[in-house]
């Protein structure tokens, strides 16, 4: 039984430690620290993911407002994967196979698409609010 949730350990424990070093490392609003995104630095856009690590370190300081400004779809995310992640947990625990709606091809298609339209539309002058 414990060893079948060492991928769900490994998986919280990875997430844990990564919180851990954002939140008490350095700011990654100061430049330098870290690297930042290199989708950025190719073409100057903005990817779906920037912010993301200053969401963290605003999260783990208690800034939910700041934290949800950098990057609101990821923010709105969270739950999912939290939601999913105890799910997988629970499930692996009774022994029964991972299933899902969230699995389904469709939903994987869709779940991409916003991906890329959120991306696209951080970018443009109008939606400056999303962009971090």
């Amino acid at each position: 039984m414990a060893r079948a949730l060492l991928p769900q350990a490994a998986v919280l424990g990875g997430v844990a430690a990564g919180a851990l070093v954002v939140a008490f490392r350095a700011d990654p609003n100061e430049p330098g620290h870290y690297p930042g995104c290199p989708f950025l630095a190719l073409t100057g856009y903005y990817c779906p993911g920037c912010g993301g690590t200053r969401l963290v370190y605003a999260l783990t300081h208690g800034d939910v407002g700041t934290a949800f400004g950098l990057n609101p779809l990821l923010f709105v995310l969270l739950p999912v994967l939290g939601y999913l992640f105890v799910r997988w947990t629970a499930m692996t625990a009774q022994g029964l196979p991972m299933r899902s709606a969230l699995f389904r091809p469709a939903v994987a298609y869709s779940f991409v698409g916003v991906l890329i339209v959120y991306g696209i539309v951080r970018n443009l002058p109008f939606a400056h609010a999303l962009a971090p």
